[in-house]
């Protein structure tokens, strides 16, 4: 069986005031082309379809064309929400998406109505889908959503939340017999994973993070939620379908997956195309800055610090604009007296917002303890 692993969608978010949806509708109808090419017979989404809980209805409309064309007539597509998505609000059409062979974990158990489809679920649950395809292969694959006690209806224990993730995994293994490939499709923070300015940082400071001993012996995990393509062993982010952050890697893939005996592998690393690359530029003068943008084409998004020893004008700006359509985030950087910096808050994560209102208060920093308290307790709002 023929397997693509893809993530992040992140469906309907913009870059500053740039919307992103005809880059992410590319890429979404390059995969689709691929599946074709590849004669892929499962899709693996790990999360965060969606940039926010209430996307737009133009994302929600490419969502479903897109899954549509995914599954196609000889394919299944299985969907995990991620910490971007409303799980009940993605899986509510799971009863009708299950017909069209796209199966979406987030919400409650879907009917599994019997199918002809060549490729279809041949067992599901409320954790787990186990999908056969026309030659009589199997693949088990324990669908875990982005995982908190709000979402699983639970009290909180004394439990660490490796501890709770453990026992939520292996509660999605309860029908497992080992008798076919293993997959654990999930949308988590692996302890360790390199993150970009587009995560939220929630996870660094320890609350959301799990140590990749907690996934299973002999099982592929398909992992959802960092934007980097990275792994832990068996364990893979394939990273988000687009560049979302100026400092993230701008190659874009997907992982192509084939299942041998017991086992699945991966057997390539398959670039996206569709999406424009970010890229982050100084100059020191509005004058410089406007011949730096002209050395790059419409295929590219730019962010510009300028280095100035005066405010930006709005005429510098405009010439900045009509020198690149891209041009989507200018920074003037001012220098203040005695050649201080000024610090751009957008640019700090939320630990050290954190930290610098915690030392205007108090004259002195947080303890890691406190941090990591706030740090949770944002999680928990989000």
């Amino acid at each position: 069986m023929r397997i693509l692993h893809t993530s992040d969608w992140h469906l309907g978010k913009r870059l500053f005031d740039r919307d992103r949806l005809s880059e992410q509708e590319r890429a979404l109808d390059f995969l689709a082309e691929l599946c074709e090419e590849r004669a892929v017979d499962l899709v693996l989404v790990a999360g965060d379809v969606f940039d926010t809980y209430l996307p737009p209805a133009e994302a929600e409309e490419l969502f479903f064309r897109a899954v549509k064309r995914l599954a196609g007539e000889n394919r299944a597509v299985v969907i995990v929400s991620g910490n971007h998505d409303d799980g009940v609000r993605l899986a509510s059409s799971a009863p009708l998406a299950a017909g069209e062979g796209v199966y979406i974990f987030g919400g409650k158990p879907f009917p599994l109505d019997p199918s002809d489809r060549p490729v279809r679920a041949a067992e599901a649950g409320e954790n787990y889908i186990i999908i056969q395809n026309a030659a009589g292969e199997r693949v088990y694959i324990n669908a875990l959503p982005y995982p908190n006690e709000a979402r699983l209806r639970e009290e909180k224990t004394e439990e660490s939340y490796p501890e709770k993730v453990s026992r939520w995994i292996a509660k999605g293994d309860e029908r497992y017999t080992g008798d076919m490939p293993h997959i654990l499709l999930t949308h988590l923070f692996v302890a360790g994973g390199q993150v970009s300015d587009s995560e939220r940082s929630i996870e660094l400071g320890g609350a959301r993070a799990v140590p990749a001993s907690v996934f299973p012996e002999n099982s592929y995990v398909a992992l959802g939620h960092l934007h980097k393509r990275q792994n832990f062993g068996e364990a893979r982010y394939s990273g988000s379908l687009l560049q979302y952050s100026f400092d993230e890697n701008p190659d874009k893939s997907v992982y192509l997956l084939e299942t041998e005996g017991n086992r699945v592998k991966v057997i390539e690393t398959v670039p996206v195309e569709g999406g424009k690359r970010l890229i982050r530029l100084e100059a020191n003068s509005p004058e410089d800055g406007v011949a730096l943008l002209q050395n790059y084409g419409e295929d590219c998004l730019i962010e510009l610090t300028i280095h100035l020893d005066r405010p930006l004008l709005r005429e510098d700006l405009m010439r900045l604009k009509e020198a690149h359509s891209g041009l989507v985030h200018p920074i003037p950087d001012v220098a203040m007296v005695g050649d201080t910096p000024l610090r751009m808050r957008s640019r700090m994560s939320d630990e050290e917002l954190f930290t610098e209102y915690y030392k205007s208060r108090f004259s002195r920093e947080p303890d890691s303890e406190l941090k990591e308290a706030f740090l949770k307790l944002l999680g928990e709002e989000e």
